[in-house]
């Protein structure tokens, strides 16, 4: 490990910083002792980064040029990402973040693809897949006489796989799954994250083509293909599936779409193959086995005095994709068809963060046609200015060796390094060590609570804002609290209204601007750009149709969008609702009409339930009295403290409810699919934490026993952070804590 000089240092980091570092980024010994310094995890990486110059110049200032790597990640002027800066210089070297596997239609390509996502997910990299080259469930298997099972029963099984590499490693796997829309099978595919509790290790999108899309503006029907044999096996109403596809987009922020005609239209080298899926976040579309190293650009560095460094941001430019082209030579690729195809196209993906940031110190507000504007020239100049500097590398390194059939061989073009050179990632947690905003989104909060480990409640401001705050004279802690409170200062009076205009946060902002912004980004950006769409709680399926369709009419390759609280909360049917107010009429039933406390028997009938979970065996006593479920004791086996006290705790309210009137049912419905950060088991036999146990315990006991369990889909709680208990953020596609540095897509 490249130990840091005297001379290196850096710039003081916020406390959330420290944080994600310590925890994620920084080198460990076998007892978990961090063995090195912040400064240390940047020169780690920018000596390694540096070291392939010398494949190509034999006189090459190494130093010279590890210090200039070193500052610009010091200053925060450029991060790389995640998988870049954990291992950079360690025996793991898996530098890349985003990778697409392909998916074939026989047993074989399909566990090879198992398991080479295994080996991706351990290495810390995030996998894109399409199945729509499986044939259809039900569809002829001519080697075996019988019928295939479709792709959603092949999901379920990578599904289960990455389950499985995720329980440790700093990274958590996660995959992309899309399917044409002209897939026999598309219906169930867009329903098939309807139970939450189901494919939680994917984000789902569906791959919408040009003839669908006019399809559904001329209210026609469309052909489903058999991709076994490319023969027309039915017809379906547009209209009707894509509004199947907004509905579920309503109800959990799922399906995304994305428009598979506008990723192979910018495909840069259609001769080696067709794009097909994304990685995890939709922002990087790949070829089957291709990988993408991705950095990004912290726009709030570059402004000086209320204007634009221009010349200073170009600098930058030219150097992170001289640093990303090398990363691809430093790389250790966890397949050797990953790197055959990457070292063939050498993609990377230069994109920005703190664009919020930038925008509030400019004065300019987010939703303002003054920011679009900015927005399409910032984004056109890192994208020209990149395209450059991949000209000039490939003047003296040589041009991709698929240049030849790419859409930059034409005659009298330059040398081009690099097949693509842009793209708009999400910047969770790089965005936490640069203190600056995430990808190109608005600020997602302008305060917020943050519990620290001795459970001491803090209240985190954003830094600009606290700056204008106290020299404008209106800063106190109390209306620190206050904005906390609201998440916003749209309605906080005590906050000047120029200040308020500049202080935008997520959900202030109306779609219709998020996607204006996407849009504007979209346009100069080779790849694409991620970026969620948030909706208030209050939106209906219209609005979240309008967007859809505006996404399309205005350029983007995709997008995703989340509805405040649709992923908190109970998802119910109609029919489901009004069944909640309906009397169980089973036997034995349960009393949901005494309002008063029952007395305890002095004799009670009653089972024990073991349920293994991540803290050991979990043993819970349900007890009956004349009228049903009376009470519940948990016993925890050789574990002790917090997970034993927090059970009894559970199960003292449980029996204190069910004894007040309150329905089994409806103790299930709050207890279920509640996580921790130490699961057991796989499939129907998971338990995500001794919460979750409980409520499958009360299940059994209910089925067992003649009761009618009134089964209703229930959620898994996301509004908090399973690591941490902070703020979760849905922005770039994703789930974010911005106090730990957790992401649901790795």
């Amino acid at each position: 490990m490249a130990k840091a000089t005297t001379k290196d240092s850096i710039p003081a980091l916020s406390k959330n910083a420290i944080t994600v570092l310590e925890k994620r980024y920084l080198r460990r010994d076998a007892e978990g002792k961090v063995l090195e310094t912040p400064a240390d995890m940047f020169r780690r990486v920018a000596d390694t980064i540096a070291a392939p110059d010398k494949k190509f110049d034999k006189k090459a200032d190494l130093k010279g040029l590890s210090d200039t790597f070193y500052t610009m990640m010091t200053n925060f002027e450029f991060l790389p990402n995640s998988p870049t800066l954990m291992n950079a210089g360690r025996p793991l070297g898996q530098l890349s973040a985003c990778f697409v596997l392909p998916v074939g239609d026989s047993m074989e390509e399909i566990f090879d693809a198992v398991k080479f996502t295994a080996l991706i997910h351990k290495s810390g990299g995030g996998t894109g897949f399409s199945f729509s080259r499986l044939r259809p469930a039900n569809d002829v298997v001519s080697s075996t006489t019988g019928i295939s099972s479709g792709p959603l029963s092949f999901m379920r099984v990578f599904d289960i796989a990455t389950e499985t590499i995720k329980q440790g490693g700093t990274r958590r796997g996660a995959n992309m799954a899309i399917l044409r829309v002209d897939h026999p099978n598309i219906m169930d595919f867009i329903m098939c994250k309807a139970d939450q509790k189901q494919l939680n290790n994917f984000n789902i999108s569906v791959g919408l083509t040009e003839n669908f899309m006019k399809a559904v503006e001329r209210d026609e029907e469309f052909d489903l293909i058999n991709p076994r044999d490319k023969k027309v096996v039915g017809t379906k109403n547009a209209r009707k599936v894509f509004q199947l596809i907004v509905k579920q987009a309503w109800e959990n922020g799922e399906p995304g779409i994305i428009f598979l005609d506008r990723l192979n239209r910018d495909n840069p080298t259609p001769l080696a193959g067709e794009i097909e899926s994304t990685n995890p976040c939709g922002e990087q579309p790949l070829l089957p086995y291709e990988s993408c190293n991705l950095g990004s650009i912290n726009m709030g560095k570059f402004v000086s005095d209320g204007a634009i460094d221009w010349k200073r941001l170009k600098e930058v430019v030219v150097n992170a994709v001289h640093f990303l082209d090398n990363v691809i030579e430093a790389n250790n690729y966890p397949l050797q068809q990953i790197h055959d195809m990457t070292h063939a196209n050498r993609k990377i993906g230069l994109g920005l963060m703190g664009w919020a940031d930038m925008l509030i110190m400019l004065g300019i507000p987010y939703c303002s046609e003054e920011a679009v504007k900015l927005g399409k020239k910032v984004m056109k100049f890192i994208n020209d200015e990149g395209h450059l500097a991949s000209q000039q590398l490939g003047k003296v390194r040589g041009s991709f060796p698929n240049y030849k059939g790419s859409i930059f061989d034409k005659k009298g073009a330059a040398p081009m390094r690099n097949a693509t050179v842009t793209t708009i990632a999400p910047t969770g947690t790089i965005s936490i060590i640069a203190n600056a905003s995430s990808g190109v989104e608005p600020l997602f909060a302008v305060s917020y609570i943050r519990t620290v480990m001795d459970k001491n409640v803090m209240v985190e401001v954003n830094p600009m804002f606290e700056a204008i705050a106290k020299e404008r004279g209106f800063y106190s802690e109390e209306l620190m609290q206050k904005i906390a409170e609201h998440g916003t200062v749209a309605d906080i009076p005590e906050v000047p209204a120029d200040v308020r205009n500049a202080f935008v946060t997520a959900h202030d902002i109306s779609p219709n601007d998020h996607i204006h912004m996407q849009a504007a980004f979209q346009q100069h950006t080779d790849n694409a750009v991620s970026k969620t769409v948030n909706f208030p709680n209050t939106a209906t399926i219209d609005d979240v149709e309008k967007v859809y369709m505006m996404a399309y009419e205005t350029g983007c390759k995709g997008v995703t969008i989340y509805r405040d609280g649709s992923r908190d909360e109970q998802v119910l049917s109609t029919s489901a609702k009004k069944e909640e107010h309906a009397a169980v009429a089973a036997t034995p039933v349960e009393d949901d009409k005494k309002a008063v406390k029952r007395e305890r028997p002095k004799a009670l009938k009653g089972q024990t339930h073991q349920m293994q979970t991540g803290c050991g065996p979990l043993y819970i006593t349900i007890n009956e009295d004349d009228n049903g479920l009376f009470e519940l004791f948990t016993t925890m086996g050789k574990a002790g403290g917090c997970a034993a006290s927090q059970s009894e705790a559970i199960g003292r309210m449980v029996s204190l409810a069910w004894r007040s009137g309150v329905q089994a049912r409806q103790v299930v419905k709050q207890l279920l699919g509640i996580s921790c950060h130490c699961p057991s088991g796989f499939g129907d036999n998971r338990v995500t934490s001794c919460a979750d146990a409980v409520a499958k315990a009360i299940q059994d006991h209910m089925i067992n026993n003649g009761y009618d369990i009134n089964t209703e889909k229930v959620v898994q709680e996301r509004g908090a952070c399973p690591e941490c208990g902070g703020i979760v953020e849905h922005e770039g596609g994703c789930s974010v804590c911005h106090v730990c540095g957790y992401s649901e897509c790795a």
